[in-house]
């Protein structure tokens, strides 16, 4: 396989990738980013640890859908990370529910 279609490989996963997030982002409530992955989910509870003088963050999830494009099951039921690094968390605007046909107005 060449360099070039490696590229063009990944390229197209990105893009599938893209596509599955768009498509699923609005049955999930909150948005995690950790230093490695990026996690869409319906349940996050984030804790300071500082043990020793040395503060980390453990972060647990669940129902879970993880940015990866090589993983092969990017859906999870819980997922437990710990991290020195920065963690954001961030809720997701819900619209109220539309039903079909309301756009005509």
């Amino acid at each position: 396989m060449s360099a070039e279609d490696l590229e063009q490989y990944e390229t197209e996963m990105e893009l599938q990738l893209y596509r599955e997030y768009r498509d699923i982002v609005g049955q999930f409530s909150y948005v995690v980013e950790t230093e490695r992955r990026f996690y869409l989910c319906n349940a996050v509870d984030l804790q300071v640890r500082n043990p020793d003088g040395d503060m980390y963050f453990e972060l647990r999830m669940s129902d879970a859908w993880v940015w990866d494009m090589y993983r092969p099951a990017r859906f999870v039921k819980n997922v437990r990370v710990v991290t020195f690094k920065d963690v954001n968390v961030e809720e997701l605007d819900k619209p109220d529910l539309r039903l079909p046909g309301d756009d005509q107005f």
